[in-house]
Formats: C-alpha cells, structure tokens, sequence
C-alpha cells in the first residue's frame, strides 16, 4: 500500500519537494533489510529519489545549457570562433570551474556542502546549514581571486603549452570576457548545494530555466546584434550567472521554507574555517582530477594533425556527453543527498538500500541513452556545425562517447554516495589512479604512438572510466554502513554551534 508523501499534501514553492517519512527501516523494531518488506521499502526509495533526482537533472542541464548554447551560438560565426571558444570553456572548466563546485558538470570544492550540510539536515542541526553555506560562499570568493587572475592570461599560457597561435589568442579574449563568470559560479552552487541537501529543488528548476530562457535572447543580442561577436558570448555567460545568484539569494531569504536554516549572515562562519578547508580541498582535487582528464583531451587534440578538427569535433564530443550527464548526475545529487540525510539521521541501512536502488536506476538509464546516441549518430554533429567533414567525424566518435557515457554514469552515482558519506579523499585517490595511471597514459598512447588520433584519446578515457567503475565499486560494496553512521554523527555535532550564537 503506498504511503501518502505528507500530511499537507503536494509539495510546493515553500515546502521542500520529498517530505520525510516517518517510518524507515530502522523504525520497524530495529530489522535490518534482511527482515523488511524489500517491495514496499525499494518503491518508497526509488519515489524519493525520482522526485530528487528528476528536477536535479532539469536543474544542472539549464545550468549547464548556459554553456552550451554560447558555445552553439559561436560556432555559427566560424571554425576558428568554434575551436577558440571551445579552448577556453575547457582551459575555464580546468583552471576554474572544476574547483568551486557543480556544473561542467562535475564538483569541487563545493561538494563538501554535500556532505556537511546533508548530515548536519538529516541530524536536524538545521542552524548549521546556513552556517556552512556561509563559510563555503567566503572560501570559494578567495579561491576566485587568483582563478580570475589565471583566466586573464588563457591566451598566454594556450600558446606556452604548444597550441596554435591564432586558436590561443581568440580563446584568451573569450576567457578574459568570461572573467565576472567565476565569482558568480561559485556562489551559486552554494546555494545550489544548500537546497539541494534540504530537498527543496523546484525553486532551482524555476530560476535555472528563467535564467536558461532569457540566455537565448542575451547571446542572440550579444552575439549577432552588438558586433562583439564571440566576446558576446562570453559576456553572456557572466551575466546569465549572475542572474541565477540574485534570483536563488532572494529565495533563500523570503522563503519559508528556509525559515529554519537559513537565519542570516553571522560571524560565526568565520569559525572553523580550516575545518571546511579540510573537506572541500580532498573534494576540489576529488574533482578536478576526474575534470581535467576530460579537458586534457581538448588540449591535446591541438598537438594532433588538422588540430582545428579535431579541436572542435571533441569540443562537441566533451559538450555532448557533458549535456548526457546530466542523467545520471541528478541521480548521483539525489543519491548524495538520500546517503548523507539517512546517515545524519543514523538510518544506515535505509542510506545502503539507497545507494543499491540509484545504481539499479542508472543502469537502465544507461543502456537506453546510449542507444539513443547510436541511433542519431550521423546527425548530431549538425547541431554544431554546418561543416560536413565536423559532422562525419562526430558520427563515428558516437559509439565511443555512448560506452564512456555508460560508465561515467555508474561512477557518477558512486561518487555520489562518497559525497554522502565524507569520502572525499578516499575518492581523490581512485580518480588519481584511475585517471592518471590508466586512463591519461592509455590516451596518450592510442593518439599518438598507434596513431588513432582523436577516437584514440577518448578511448583511453574510457580505459580510465572502467578502473575507476571498479575501485568505487569494491569500496561501496565493503562499506560497513553502521560505522558510517557514527562517524556522520561525530562530524555533526563535532561541529555544531549552540541555536543562541548562531541566530
């Protein structure tokens, strides 16, 4: 028999979208799963985290869209505006994005938001989750300070590493104009992160698709009306982020649904800074290895022969399986936010039965996008490019990106679960192995050394993909659920400040 989802009823703006429910596993006489109803308990599962997931995925696609569709936009005025615009999104995501937190698609040092104020929310320490956005929206401004400074010389350090000298000038002239973009980024994924952990995610899908809208018509502006041509782009970007800040800032303040967590700025998150330090660096290096080994592959199609070609062609390949991803990272942000509310709440087994149901739910999302890639194989590339050469290309690279698309989503909802669980570090490591002892030399050597070029460096990926599919599965299947639950509850009230300080 299904279980009403509240006693109020359908969610709405105010009301976070999943209501808790107040039976678990944990509830009925202490029985574990091998006691339980699996039927009854697999379906309230597998309703939470859709109801998670789905807007998650509508949320980080039009976030995600901003990028995309300036790319897309570009590409219209040329194979150099493509290729530089292309080159300096990725030396943007590797040098800035992939640090602060979640889209492109991946997180940085935001995702520490995951774990601590998932745990701090399942824990009812509802005071701390406005604490901890705090302390994460002052460390990733300082982090954006020397970013930007980065992003200033792009066309400079481009040239320094070997790329062509008319792809490295353009692409520093876009990343310069892309400079307001990094503060705005990372403030958004603070909140991002802090009504994603309380499972208010509809708002989110309300100003991400306002913000997606209106990006059309300022990239249409700035683009083909104004004559800045790919600099519009780029300035469009900035200002669709800021955007999207302002509108979820004043939600969080004149919600109610946030009455609880968020009771404004307080000096308090000036405290314990380091201890925030110490989670959110493991998750930026967490990220930014997995990150930069796909951006690697833009930078070194520049060293292949006819390097505006291959350039551009995984330019689209990167943007195509990022856009795909986002599937299975809506489902990685809910699985991260069912792990860390359950453990906070000291459910470890209602946290294992959900990780066991997102990767069942993923495999199946997986298998049909996939085929669905195969299928529109030979017209996808028109979607970029009106060159015939561009689109034949991307129509053999489709099969490739649809197993690299597979694997990167099984591993994306076991991250997810690492995120849950504070595992951060632990995930620095895999994706260091995974990626830089397998999946970067791999590239390397089908590229250049057997000559397959461009499929050669993404088939390498997908070498390091399936290393780092199966460390992250033996570490979850040998995970002891009980001890994770104490340790979530050390981590919470470890670093709780009394209600009366933090008001």
């Amino acid at each position: 028999m299904a279980r009403k989802m509240g006693e109020e009823g359908n969610p709405s703006l105010q009301s976070p979208l999943i209501p808790s429910y107040e039976k678990s596993l944990e509830s009925r006489g202490g029985e574990g799963l091998d006691n339980v109803d699996w039927k009854r308990d697999i379906t309230d599962e597998v309703k939470k985290q859709l109801w998670l997931a789905g807007p998650l995925v509508a949320v980080s696609f039009l976030q995600f869209c901003l990028q995309m569709i300036s790319v897309m936009f570009v590409g219209h005025l040329g194979e150099l505006s493509l290729s530089s615009a292309s080159m300096a999104t990725s030396f943007a995501g590797v040098t800035g994005f992939s640090f602060l937190s979640n889209q492109a698609p991946r997180l940085g040092m935001g995702s520490a938001l995951d774990t601590l104020c998932g745990q701090s929310y399942g824990a009812k320490q509802y005071h701390m989750l406005g604490i901890h956005m705090q302390r994460a929206m002052f460390v990733l401004l300082l982090v954006s300070i020397p970013l930007a400074v980065i992003w200033a010389y792009t066309g400079q350090i481009l040239l320094a590493l070997g790329q062509d000298p008319e792809i490295s000038s353009a692409a520093g002239l876009y990343a310069r104009w892309m400079i307001p973009c990094i503060f705005a980024y990372g403030l958004l994924q603070c909140h991002v992160r802090f009504l994603q952990t309380q499972n208010i995610v509809f708002p989110m899908v309300i100003s991400s698709g306002f913000t997606a809208l209106l990006h059309l018509f300022i990239c249409w502006v700035l683009v083909f009306k104004s004559g800045l041509g790919n600099k519009g782009a780029a300035l469009a970007n900035s200002i669709s982020y800021w955007i999207n800040v302002v509108l979820l800032a004043f939600y969080v303040k004149f919600s109610p649904a946030c009455k609880k967590t968020w009771t404004g700025f307080s000096k308090e998150a000036l405290h314990d800074v380091f201890n925030f330090i110490r989670l959110a660096i493991p998750s930026a290096v967490m990220v930014c290895l997995e990150f930069w080994s796909f951006e690697l592959l833009v930078l070194l199609s520049g060293l292949l022969p006819n390097p505006k070609l291959e350039t551009s062609v995984l330019s689209i390949s990167l943007n195509t399986c990022s856009m795909l991803f986002m599937i299975p990272f809506g489902l990685g942000g809910a699985v991260s936010t069912r792990v860390s509310n359950e453990l906070g709440a000291g459910r470890p087994q209602t946290a294992r039965l959900a990780v066991m149901v997102v990767v069942a739910v993923d495999l199946t999302v997986g298998v049909i996008v996939g085929s669905t890639m195969i299928l529109v194989r030979g017209i996808w590339g028109y979607a970029y490019s009106n060159e015939g050469e561009v689109v034949r290309y991307v129509a053999v690279m489709m099969p490739i990106l649809a197993t690299s698309n597979f694997l990167d989503g099984i591993q994306c909802v076991l991250s997810g679960t690492a995120r849950g669980c504070g595992w951060q570090k632990i995930g620095a490591y895999v994706n260091l192995a995974a990626y830089y002892i397998v999946g970067v030399p791999s590239a390397v050597l089908l590229a250049f050394v057997l000559h397959i070029g461009g499929k050669g460096l993404w088939m390498g990926i997908v070498c390091g993909l399936m290393a780092q599919v199966l460390m992250l599965s033996t570490i979850t299947l040998c995970t002891n659920w009980e001890q994770e639950a104490k340790k979530a509850k050390d981590r919470v009230f470890g670093s709780t400040i009394p209600i009366d300080l933090a008001s």
